[in-house]
């Protein structure tokens, strides 16, 4: 798999699965998450309430990923994921790495081999920046994938740096 590191908004990165950095209850926020809301559209929304009135009544679990339509971004799927809060006296790299590597398996089921990730958990959740880079590109060099190439999509300069640093 190559790992590539894009700058600039995921909703406009070109792939067959855009990941989303969702929060449980699948409904929208922020950052991330509401941007792919709002550039895609309400079809995604649509499925994400099909999801939750059905097989994710309790919402999605940390760690977990699932597919639906990605609605009007540039993609055929948007994959939601859930990542951890970061805590200073738990290690949560765990659940941080299953979400890619869940997001990876969703995407092997779709038959995507093109996938789009944001820094999942970072931002607001806390994450030390650097941490949360090291464990998404070790999840995904580690990672046992059809996916051919996976784009790590930084909005900010400094962040893209320290992605294509790890990333090698």
């Amino acid at each position: 798999m190559i790992i590539d590191v894009v700058e600039g908004d995921i909703t406009r990165v070109r792939a067959d699965a855009i990941v989303n950095a969702a929060n449980s209850s699948l409904l929208g926020g922020g950052g991330v998450d509401g941007a792919i809301h709002r550039v895609g559209g309400p079809d995604i929304l649509a499925e994400c309430k099909l999801l939750r009135a059905t097989s994710l009544p309790q919402g999605l679990a940390e760690g977990a990923a699932v597919p639906t339509t990605a609605g009007h971004l540039p993609a055929r799927w948007v994959i939601h994921t859930v990542g951890p809060r970061f805590s200073p006296h738990e290690d949560r790299s765990a659940t941080l790495r299953s979400a890619y590597t869940s997001s990876l398996r969703v995407a092997d089921g779709l038959g995507a081999t093109t996938v789009a990730f944001p820094l999942v958990s970072g931002g607001a959740f806390g994450w030390p920046v650097g941490t949360a880079v090291q464990v998404a590109v070790a999840a995904l060099k580690n990672a046992s994938t059809r996916v051919e190439v996976v784009s790590l999509v930084a909005f900010d300069h400094s962040v893209a740096q320290m992605m294509r640093r790890e990333a090698g």
